[in-house]
């Protein structure tokens, strides 16, 4: 009972706290942090555990959320329906290109990525603009039917469901991280060599990851359809495609709550230098500059060490103070 305790009480005191924000930050805000994190939670296992960087979510994440607006623009309404066709849309496609791209490393694995976020973009406003209505988009919001206990057209509501999607995201990438298969994917990035010769696969250890993090952004796509009601070519823009591994080195690549701390300050100075100056992303560069130059943990990383510290201070301390023996 004590071992699982461990186990889940950072992630629920992330997530309490992030429940607790709601209070006090407009609604809005924190559901594009809830999901912005998810989005950025798949690049940033394929960077800090497997070594790959990606310019290519946006086409992931696009592949999710026209999953759930084709579905619930041409042949249905419930969105949870739309949600898992929308995920199964992004595992699909995962599995189609995955065994062709997982074959390469370094920068031809994130150009190659590049190039399909760009393929799908003018599939979506070129191509098969007239199913997808290319740039005016799809709108499906008033489609959407009511729902029992989670009723996802209501923003409150969404609230709730996504954070408990992102509540069983986080502790299926935190069971990865403790298993033999996080143990194979840091050995992949690390020494492909070794881990050959301890009997794995590095092809399937790479496609799995590949799978899992680009299904996590399919689900990502698919949550911003329902709460938007609308899809656009936009979702997949090459402009964004450097987003994703931004909010990652900013939050701290490859761990576990990098992706919540950086979309949550992405998100957050978006909002607030937006408002002062035109070209906010300017100051994104300059913060990114600064945190690769002390030493390329982000803020998460950088912070963690410290409240690491100050917890094992406090529990030394209170192992340390005189028992009253009775």
């Amino acid at each position: 009972m004590v071992k699982a305790f461990r186990w889940w009480w950072g992630i629920l005191l992330a997530f309490s706290l992030l429940a607790v924000s709601r209070g006090f930050l407009p609604l809005p805000f924190i559901n594009e942090v809830v999901i912005f994190a998810i989005y950025t939670m798949g690049c940033s296992f394929l960077l800090g555990r497997v070594g790959f960087i990606s310019f290519g979510q946006p086409a992931y994440l696009a592949v999710g959320a026209y999953g759930t607006a084709f579905y619930l623009f041409y042949f249905g309404a419930n969105p949870y329906i739309g949600i898992l066709l929308g995920v199964l849309a992004g595992l699909v496609v995962s599995f189609i290109v995955g065994p062709l791209f997982v074959r390469l490393r370094s920068d031809y694995f994130a150009l190659v990525n590049l190039a399909l976020a760009v393929i799908v973009y003018y599939l979506m406003q070129k191509v098969l603009a007239g199913i997808t209505h290319g740039d005016n988009g799809l709108w499906f919001l008033t489609n959407i039917t009511s729902t029992p206990l989670l009723d996802l057209g209501k923003p409150n509501h969404f609230f709730i469901f996504a954070l408990l999607v992102a509540l069983a995201v986080w502790a299926f990438y935190k069971y990865l991280d403790d298993s033999i298969y996080g143990a194979c994917c840091l050995a992949t990035k690390i020494n492909e060599d070794k881990l050959e010769f301890l009997g794995y696969s590095n092809f399937s250890v790479r496609l799995l990851a590949f799978v899992i993090a680009n299904t996590t952004t399919a689900l990502a796509g698919a949550l911003y359809a329902v709460y938007l009601g609308f899809v656009s070519p936009e979702i997949t823009s090459p402009s964004r495609a450097a987003d994703p591994v931004v909010v990652t080195i900013l939050g701290g690549t490859g761990t576990l709550y990098g992706p919540i701390v950086g979309a949550f300050a992405y998100t957050g100075m978006k909002d607030v230098i937006s408002k002062l100056i035109g070209n906010w992303e300017l100051f994104i560069g300059f913060l990114l500059v600064f945190i690769m130059l002390a030493g390329e943990k982000g803020i998460w990383g950088s912070l963690q060490p410290l409240l690491e510290k100050l917890l094992f201070r406090k529990r030394r301390h209170g192992a340390d103070s005189p028992r009253i023996v009775p």
